[in-house]
């Protein structure tokens, strides 16, 4: 595993920023970090970055503990937080050679030329940082994260200030390092998780309230799944309300709109239907939410 996150709090006075989480990241996957202002994913990441320590539990970052080996830690890690520090005064290059200093890379000219390429900054790459526009200067943060190859990204708005050209690039981007490394990546931009990330953990007042794919959150509707089935033939309604789990039965223009409870694979279950009572079962498909909805459905007070 990449990142392990063990029972992890932090504890501000009587206040639970976080509060015992867990959640396991494994290499080449690309995690969605999702939650409404003051949720804690912030939080959560600045212990995963050990800029912060932790209240309780413990975690680890490519099999170093944040406490213990917490400079290890750092060297197994990109990090672009929300407020992207940066030098302002220093030129785009001599930025990005003294963060290579920093991080005790030698001959790093090479790699600094990929990375200015690889995040779109040759053109801008001989101007002062304080010169740039903010999605600019997302850019160099991006560089600076990924210069020394780390095997962890986390990145708190990415793509914050970036245009709807820039949007496509960082995502594209962020797509292709997910395939060998692990990427943790919070954004309050549902488009931008359904296009990059291969699951989603939402986190709501300290607490984690889904981990999953993003395909089975928008299945689910208040712990129901819907879907949507036609026959050539005209089904039993009353055959089907008596099928395990299903809840409610409604007719949907020449199809039906069954909801049921449970985690049996409704594909399966509906197959065997249309068989034992010899219908032609022409399409199924399952009913999805937008994943703003999941998100609101998931948060709200």
């Amino acid at each position: 595993m990449s990142v392990v996150v063990d029972h992890i709090s932090k504890v501000y006075g009587e206040q639970k920023a976080v509060d015992d989480i867990s959640f396991r990241v494994e290499p080449g996957q690309i995690l969605g970090f999702l939650g409404p202002n003051g949720a804690g994913k912030s939080t959560t990441m600045k212990m995963l970055t050990c800029f912060i320590p932790q209240t309780f539990g413990k975690a680890s970052v490519c099999g170093f503990d944040i406490n213990t080996h917490s400079v290890e830690v750092r060297r197994h890690i990109g990090y672009l937080p929300e407020h992207n520090p940066l030098y302002k005064e220093m030129y785009v290059t001599e930025y990005l050679e003294f963060a290579a200093r920093i991080n005790g890379m030698r001959q790093a000219g090479k790699r600094i030329q990929d990375m200015i390429g690889l995040t779109g900054l040759t053109p801008e790459r001989r101007k002062k940082i304080g010169q740039l526009s903010k999605g600019y200067r997302q850019r160099v943060g991006l560089a600076q994260a990924m210069l020394h190859d780390p095997k962890v990204l986390i990145l708190d708005e990415p793509t914050s200030g970036l245009d709807p050209n820039q949007l496509v690039d960082v995502r594209s981007l962020i797509k292709e390092i997910g395939k060998d490394k692990t990427v943790i990546l919070s954004t309050h931009i549902m488009q931008e998780v359904t296009a990059v990330c291969d699951r989603v953990i939402i986190i709501n007042k300290g607490q984690i309230v889904a981990d999953d794919t993003i395909d089975s959150l928008q299945s689910r509707q208040k712990g129901y799944t819907v879907v949507l089935v036609e026959f050539k033939e005209t089904p039993d309604k009353a055959a089907l309300q008596r099928m395990t789990g299903v809840q409610k039965v409604e007719p949907a223009g020449s199809a039906w709109r069954i909801t049921y409870s449970g985690n049996e694979d409704m594909r399966e279950k509906m197959f065997r239907f249309a068989v034992d009572n010899k219908l032609t079962l022409l399409n199924l498909q399952i009913e999805k939410q937008s994943l703003e909805d999941v998100f609101h459905t998931l948060t709200k007070r």
